[in-house]
């Protein structure tokens, strides 16, 4: 009886897999869009049929029919419901659109722009990342491709970055204790745009999961930082966060200073100035006539290391 009953489980198991592998197929030969408005969803092709739902920007469809001004779609209506009905045919963008590259990329700035301001739309952040990220799978060729999955990663990024910096585990100071922002779609946009100013910028985001939480007044976390950004900009010297990342050098140098004098290591401190003012001059003869604060910045903080005036910590002279 129970090799009956298995070999019924593995039937059952059998048909349903085919079904599902089916399903998938279908889906994958269906005709694909991408919303770049919020459409209602009906049980009919009518709008006073009743109402199933709606379908949010930057989501999938996949056309099933069409009657009229109408298409019955199998639509993502959030991240964990899909559901079957009909919509007007308007403002779903396929991959045969013309400039639908463009259309999906405007869209998503323009929802990435209403999530930065105060009473922007509720949930515009979300458009815009998965508007960024369609673009890029929707038209892979196209020139928008590389800085599409890149906005789409760094979304993702900041806001994985704001809830890591929230634990109380981001005070700790070895960054191996603390909470690691997911790297994975940042590592995505190196691997497929490589060489490319957007692997650039993705590389320099993922330093911010090397970086220590509290240095509590030791000089390794400043030290070892130091360090990392220099190689940084060894290695990505065209890159257009390499000018941010030899000032986060250059700060470090210089809090070292403030540092190794409260331990009374006045020769390393002497070092550290020393290093922090040629990183800031290096800063100003690079990056003044380039986009950016940097160039100001460093001159900033040129002045004040000549003047003696702390870098870090709470002291007042």
């Amino acid at each position: 009886m129970n090799g009956v009953f298995l070999d019924m489980r593995l039937r059952n198991f059998s048909v349903s897999l085919i079904l599902v592998l089916l399903a998938v197929s279908a889906f994958a030969e269906t005709e694909r869009g991408i919303m770049v408005r919020e459409a209602n969803l009906f049980v009919s092709p009518d709008a006073s049929s009743q109402k199933l739902g709606t379908v949010g920007r930057g989501r999938e469809i996949a056309v099933m029919e069409k009657s009229h001004d109408w298409i019955k779609v199998f639509a993502n209506v959030d991240r964990e419901l899909s559901v079957t009905g009909w919509i007007l045919d308007k403002g779903a963008v396929r991959p045969n659109t013309p400039n639908g590259d463009k259309i999906l990329f405007g869209e998503a700035v323009d929802s990435e722009a209403q999530a930065s301001q105060r009473h922007g739309r509720k949930g515009a952040d979300q458009d815009a990342l998965r508007l960024y990220e369609r673009t890029a799978e929707y038209f892979p060729t196209s020139p928008l491709a590389g800085e599409a999955l890149w906005r789409g990663a760094d979304i993702r990024w900041q806001l994985d970055k704001s809830d890591v910096r929230n634990r109380p585990s981001a005070k700790e100071r070895d960054p191996l204790l603390h909470g690691q922002i997911d790297e994975e779609h940042m590592k995505q946009v190196q691997k497929k745009f490589p060489n490319t100013k957007w692997a650039d910028m993705a590389a320099f985001s993922r330093l911010d999961n090397k970086l220590c939480g509290e240095w509590q007044g030791l000089p390794k976390c400043p030290e070892n930082e130091s360090e990392m950004y220099e190689k940084y900009v060894r290695e990505h010297p065209q890159s257009p966060k390499a000018g941010e990342a030899l000032y986060e050098a250059a700060w470090r140098q210089g809090a070292l200073v403030d540092i190794y004098k409260e331990r009374h290591e006045d020769a390393k401190a002497a070092t550290a100035l020393q290093k922090s003012t040629a990183i800031c001059q290096s800063i100003i003869t690079q990056y003044a006539q380039l986009p950016g604060d940097w160039a100001a910045r460093a001159q900033r903080l040129a002045y004040l290391l000549e003047q003696k005036i702390p870098i870090y910590g709470t002291r007042i002279d």
